[in-house]
């Protein structure tokens, strides 16, 4: 009521010729919510990395009628129409210039929760370790389930659109989620409550968690930069400005934990480069320029970096991003975009090594990999063909290409399980779940259990025993199926739960669970 009375004032205040500006209908009806700078406050940024789902009239449509599950009102009675299509170009428009937001604008936006207090020990009955955390993008929420009985133990309101999946610290006990805006929100499993939130980015893509769990790494779009923060009190650590070796600056696709290597991988989108951020204290240092030693030992170089956070690029022929790694982390596969092939990055010696034709835009960082036939293959889908692609990961082949009812997202299995299940999750066929044998290859169930209704993202308990599929609508629902008798034997109501993640699986690295 107040911003309306806000909004009304100062539209009594504005000339009439002055009201179809864009720039005076934002200041006047959206600023008080979403920033004088747009870049958000008590509502998201209104920028286009932010608003990429919402193009054309889908925009409009938003501002003139509001939005379900949250505090936007509709401003129809208030806007014209031809006002309302001025004000969705303007907020699709670029800002003027990158904007700055360093540690101390990061410290300014830190919100800690004052009715958080540390338990001794877990509040629930639940195996800690056999949780599942649900987001529900619909309202805005992540539920957090028991996977032995599958009850609902919370469920806590999270920042606007979680992006990227939530990131576990190595005991299982603190979870953290992002949103597109780059709201990090960290919960403790222990008591189910929110610990603490702040805004690390104004575009951000996903987090990752150090090995030792002392570290957060948030991948941002905007500002173009990776930020670590401190998970004990969610300070900031370090801010890498983006940048590559020719100086232009990059967006970060993904940041990934390699576990195996004590560091953390950047996928950057703008630039022919792979980052490699230590995340060891006692890190080997990195040369980028010529290295001479006379005799073992012996080096004749200036470091560039080393210890914790040392920097390592890696370069290729061209932007790659969406990464699939190997169980060792010795290689990756990255996708390039703009061409039909996949790029095989040895990370040791820092260097590409094999190409695959991969067309149809593979989605690697879902893709999985299991023993076949006394060898490691991985398998991915594509977004925008009907197949999944099988590799071997010794020879760098590809063994087949399974056809499917249509373009994926997701694959998952798990090590006690004889399936992959693979969504089908674009085309009018969105509503099926493909259960695949490993050592066949071949399609042995489809799942059609609400027709009409998409079907998506599979994540298994810690056993293998049940595998959680999502209904993945407003009014959607977790499908709990038996793992071996593929069989339903549950639903759970749910708000567009968008995906599932078991704490085990994932601070394992169990297999079949993408990382």
């Amino acid at each position: 009521m107040i911003r309306r009375i806000i909004s009304l004032s100062l539209l009594a205040l504005t000339p009439l010729s002055l009201q179809a500006e864009p720039a005076v209908l934002y200041a006047t009806h959206c600023a008080v919510c979403h920033g004088d700078d747009r870049l958000g406050s008590l509502g998201p940024a209104l920028i286009p990395e932010s608003l990429r789902r919402l193009k054309g009239d889908k925009l409009e449509a938003v501002i003139a009628k509001g939005r379900i599950s949250t505090q936007m009102p509709g401003f129809d009675a208030q806007i014209s129409a031809a006002d309302i299509t001025e004000l969705a170009a303007y907020l699709h428009t670029p800002l003027p210039e990158i904007p700055v937001w360093d540690a101390d604008r990061i410290a300014e936006t830190l919100e800690v929760n004052p009715d958080y207090v540390a338990p001794d020990a877990p509040q629930h009955d639940a195996d800690p370790l056999n949780i599942f955390v649900v987001v529900e993008t619909g309202d805005h929420h992540i539920s957090v389930l028991d996977g032995d009985t599958f009850d609902v133990l919370a469920r806590l309101p999270t920042p606007l659109a979680l992006h990227g999946g939530p990131k576990f610290t190595p005991d299982g006990r603190f979870t953290f989620v992002m949103s597109r805006d780059g709201w990090v929100q960290k919960i403790d499993l222990w008591s189910m409550q929110e610990v603490a939130r702040l805004r690390a980015g104004v575009n951000s893509r996903n987090i990752a968690m150090s090995k030792d769990g002392k570290y957060l790494a948030v991948a941002n779009y905007l500002p173009h930069s990776l930020t670590i923060l401190s998970t004990a009190d969610m300070s900031v650590e370090r801010i890498f400005d983006v940048v590559g070796k020719d100086g232009e600056s990059s967006r970060v696709s993904a940041v990934y934990q390699a576990p195996q290597r004590d560091s953390f991988i950047l996928a950057l989108k703008d630039i022919p480069e792979i980052w490699e951020v230590a995340t060891d204290p006692n890190a080997d240092p990195v040369y980028e320029g010529f290295v001479h030693s006379r005799e073992k030992g012996m080096v004749e170089a200036i470091a560039s970096s080393e210890g914790l956070f040392a920097r390592r690029r890696i370069e290729v022929t061209e932007p790659l991003d969406d990464f699939f790694f190997t169980p060792d982390y010795r290689f990756l596969i990255g996708a390039a975009r703009e061409s039909d092939r996949g790029v095989v990055v040895n990370l040791n010696v820092g260097r590409e090594t094999h190409e695959l034709p991969l067309s149809g835009l593979p989605h690697l960082g879902s893709g999985i990999s299991w023993e076949y036939q006394g060898r490691r293959v991985m398998a991915t889908p594509h977004l925008r063909e009907a197949k999944l692609s099988v590799i071997d990961i010794q020879n760098w082949e590809v063994l087949t290409q399974i056809d499917t009812d249509g373009p994926g997202f997701f694959m998952r299995s798990h090590e006690n399980s004889p399936y992959v299940w693979a969504d089908v999750f674009f085309g009018p066929n969105r509503d099926v779940m493909h259960v695949i044998d490993k050592q066949t290859l071949e399609i042995v169930k489809t799942l059609r259990p609400v027709p009409g209704k998409t079907l998506a993202h599979v994540e298994f308990d810690r056993e293998g025993r049940h595998a959680l599929v999502s209904l993945w609508e407003d009014d959607g629902a977790i499908l709990i199926y038996d793992a071996q008798t593929l069989e339903e034997v549950k639903r759970l109501p749910m708000s567009k739960p968008s995906g599932k993640y078991n704490v085990f699986n994932k601070i394992t690295f169990s297999d079949g669970t993408s990382h």
